[in-house]
């Protein structure tokens, strides 16, 4: 097994190439956004290449389609005035040096009193977990109805903090979502739930899978825009 690169244009593609006892060549784009290639045994680079340039556009796509999964909110710095989002708005950052320690929704603002600001961080982060746990599951309910239809349900919905993920369905059936979702779109959230509830019934991307997305849910490329350009 070892890394290589091959050149797309302009693009450069890097790859794991290892060898099977397979016959032909095999391409794998992980979630993780790595690109797996599995030759036949003895089979010389300069064959290999042609080949992963002609499936370059394919690669790209997919690799183009999980960055939607990976979490890309910049850093913050907590201080007055900076926004910071939640279900899709944007909220304003008001800190109060106060004896009480608090977090509150009020009109535009996320209100946080603490007796220090290097606190801040700490109880935004808090506040937010606190939502995810609450809206999350709330949200995920009526979609996980509608896929009771075809006799299939997450074994459970766990909550996580995945550094390159947005969620995960696992093969028994559990599905874990990223807190950070809180800070999106209720279309948005959906879009991923709904997504992680295909691979139920379809554990690959195949055209099964995103015929089923689509049509349990018509508009999910918009949703998935709204994801990539407000989380990042």
């Amino acid at each position: 097994m070892s890394k290589r690169t091959f050149l797309f244009g302009s693009t450069e593609i890097e790859y794991t190439l290892q060898y099977s006892e397979r016959k032909t060549l095999g391409i794998t784009v992980t979630p993780e956004m790595e690109v797996i290639v599995t030759a036949p045994l003895g089979t010389e680079i300069h064959k290999i290449e042609p080949k992963l340039i002609k499936r370059a556009p394919w690669i790209i796509r997919h690799l183009s389609y999980f960055l939607s999964f990976h979490p890309k909110t910049p850093k913050r710095k907590y201080v007055n005035g900076e926004t910071h989002l939640y279900l899709g708005r944007q909220y304003l950052l008001k800190v109060n040096l106060e004896l009480e320690e608090s977090v509150k929704l009020k009109g535009k603002h996320i209100i946080v009193s603490t007796k220090k600001s290097t606190n801040v961080k700490l109880l935004l982060e808090n506040w937010y977990h606190q939502q995810a746990k609450n809206k999350l599951h709330t949200i995920a309910q009526p979609l996980i109805d509608k896929f009771k239809k075809y006799k299939v349900a997450p074994s459970n919905i766990e909550l996580r903090s995945m550094p390159k993920r947005w969620g995960s369905c696992t093969a028994k059936g559990k599905i874990i979502l990223n807190p950070e979702l809180i800070k999106a779109p209720k279309g948005s959230i959906e879009y991923v739930i709904t997504h992680e509830l295909c691979h139920l019934i379809h554990h690959d991307h195949t055209h099964k899978f995103f015929e089923l997305q689509s049509k349990e849910m018509r508009d999910w490329g918009k949703w998935k825009l709204k994801l990539e350009s407000l989380l990042a």
